[in-house]
């Protein structure tokens, strides 16, 4: 049989080992190859995460030190059972904190793998909304657990411990009562982590405002607007009020481009010079859609739409602006005579007179 000294020693060597190998993994990723993807690699994990591996070696190999240093047998009969509680409790510490390293690490090794830059991103932004708030959920359990593990060594807690589950029925109504608000926050984004309504730079309109999600956290998500404003909004809205994503299921969106004119204008030069427009801007268009027709017949004028797709809706609304700015400038300089006019009826001496204006 194992004494218990002796498996605990065991169990710290372990430790010690994978530490050390994951330490060496970290230091030859950070010192690699010169290939680009392992110099974005490096650069994503940064130099703060450098600096928190290099202090948590620091602790842990002083931890160790004073483990062998002081081990409970050379220590005076008083002192031994304090000893043993507060390395325990460093150990526990230790092992929750290389846990989050590791969770970062991972984190940044998707954020790497899965990468948000490029025009097709729906699977690589579901990956990451996915991964940063399980992250969260992670790191939340890990030191919950830690010090849950910590306060166990103490036996006035255990009793404290066990008169709380004497009245878990009271406190349990109470907890529910007074939190409630925060477990529908939780509870929301899980749903959003699992159903994904919304992703990490999803194009969305909220409160009549346009903007991307930037950042989704527990309670809140944050809206980067059109103008870099940020509009902070509960979790729970995007799980009970109705919103518009416009890239759910693809980042390519259709826009659209409304001019009013007179019953005189030619359609066919005007549907000549939106292809020129649409094959002209280069990036803007997608190469698919791009269509003018006549959507409406007023009293006075008739409502043109032209729509045009593009990869994305930034490019969309680039590419709408080019396309009203040049339809309107087609028409003055080709067929000013076929803007928008007012006709009016005048009477004179008895008779009727049509003009325009």
């Amino acid at each position: 049989m194992i004494s218990t000294d002796t498996a605990g020693w065991l169990i710290r060597g372990l430790l010690a080992l994978v530490v050390g190998v994951a330490a060496f993994t970290l230091i030859r990723l950070f010192k690699g190859g010169q290939a680009r993807r392992w110099r974005d690699l490096r650069e994503l994990l940064s130099r703060s995460m450098k600096r928190r591996v290099v202090l948590f070696l620091t602790v842990f190999a002083s931890a160790v030190a004073l483990s062998i240093l002081a081990a409970p047998s050379k220590l005076p009969a008083g002192w031994s059972g304090p000893a043993v509680t507060a390395m325990n409790t460093a150990w526990v510490l230790l092992a929750a904190w290389a846990a989050t390293l590791v969770l970062s690490a991972l984190t940044g090794l998707v954020r790497w793998r899965y990468n948000m830059d490029v025009e097709d991103n729906l699977g690589a932004r579901e990956v990451q909304t996915k991964v940063r708030i399980l992250h969260r959920m992670i790191i939340i359990m890990v030191w919950f657990a830690a010090a849950a593990a910590i306060l166990m060594q103490f036996e006035r807690f255990r009793l404290l411990g066990g008169t709380m589950l004497a009245s878990a029925g009271v406190l349990s109504i109470v907890l529910g009562i007074s939190a409630q608000k925060t477990f529908g926050a939780i509870i929301a984004g899980i749903q959003i982590a699992l159903a994904h309504p919304i992703n990490l730079d999803d194009v969305v309109i909220v409160e009549n405002e346009w903007g991307r999600i930037e950042e989704i956290t527990f309670t809140y998500v944050v809206v980067r607007l059109w103008d870099m404003r940020r509009l902070v909004v509960p979790i729970t809205y995007f799980t009970e009020t109705v919103f518009q994503n416009w890239t759910k299921k693809s980042a390519e969106i259709i826009g659209s481009v409304f001019l009013q004119v007179d019953y005189a204008t030619p359609l066919e030069p005007l549907r000549e010079e939106l292809t020129r427009l649409c094959e002209g801007a280069g990036k803007l268009w997608n190469g698919k859609t791009c269509v003018l027709q006549v959507t409406d017949a007023g009293a006075e004028t008739m409502t043109l739409r032209a729509i045009v797709s593009s990869a994305d809706a930034s490019r969309a609304w680039d590419l709408r602006c080019l396309v009203r700015e040049g339809l309107i400038t087609y028409l003055n300089a080709h067929y000013p005579e076929c803007l928008p006019k007012r006709r009016v009826l005048l009477q004179e001496g008895g008779r009727d007179r049509a003009g325009e204006s």
